[in-house]
């Protein structure tokens, strides 16, 4: 199936974990993307956005109608103060979910794959749903551990952790990414192309592709809400289905 959507991007609600990790602030997983872009839009509510970068510790407070968006390596923390949803744009349709994403757990965790894994797994789809809170919880808690770490580093001018959290998560994805480049040229780079060609089309007086014009909307997922990293996450299905 292919998707018309914008920028070759995906789409979720995020309603930000409300519960209270281990520093007493309420929210997410803090974690990195090594290849794609993510958006906020915010909707209701209000928070924050604790950002690890090139520039150092961040805060970025987020209030409805803020709009924020970050680039691949950075470790970004999401931080609930109170009802905060949002409508989540993410980069490369398919590749976050096909593990472009490291959380920053400690790092004796991040050195070893099958450490990583287990503290990462949530268990099974099928188990109770408090379960798999519970899971989300600890596993937070964990990333809330090394994010901690890695932000009092780099505040005492020492960029020796970060730059060692960012080469063990490249060690832990390197073998699962040889299929990205695919998702990238199936998705946004071929919607880049197609628009490079209805433009040429336009220039030399062709309008034919008009006759294709078609309305698409999102199904949202059906049944509980997914316990992503940062949230519970309502899913949207973008593949084309054009109404007539």
């Amino acid at each position: 199936m292919t998707s018309s959507f914008p920028g070759g991007t995906s789409l979720s609600q995020l309603d930000v974990y409300d519960d209270a990790a281990s520093d007493g602030l309420c929210g997410g997983s803090p974690h990195m993307h090594l290849v794609s872009t993510e958006a906020y839009i915010v909707i209701s509510g209000e928070g924050s956005l604790q950002t690890i970068d090139g520039a150092g510790f961040r805060e970025t407070t987020l209030v409805p109608g803020s709009v924020v968006w970050f680039t691949p390596g950075t470790i970004h923390r999401a931080v609930n103060r109170g009802g905060l949803r949002v409508i989540v744009l993410m980069s490369n349709a398919g590749l976050p979910e096909a593990g472009d994403a490291v959380m920053t757990f400690p790092s004796e965790v991040v050195a070893h794959a099958a450490s990583y894994a287990a503290a990462a797994s949530l268990g099974d789809v099928s188990d109770a749903a408090d379960e798999r809170a519970a899971r989300a919880a600890r596993r937070r808690d964990l990333a809330v551990a090394g994010f901690e770490r890695l932000r009092d580093a780099v505040l005492d001018g020492d960029r020796g952790a970060l730059e060692a959290f960012r080469r063990a998560a490249l060690a832990l994805v390197r073998n699962r990414s040889a299929a990205w480049g695919d998702l990238v040229r199936q998705g946004p780079l071929a919607q880049a192309q197609n628009s490079l060609a209805l433009a040429s089309a336009v220039a030399e007086g062709s309008a034919a592709h008009l006759a294709d014009a078609r309305v698409h909307d999102a199904l949202a997922a059906s049944g509980e809400r997914n316990f992503g990293m940062c949230g519970r996450l309502r899913t949207y299905d973008v593949t084309d289905r054009g109404n007539s």
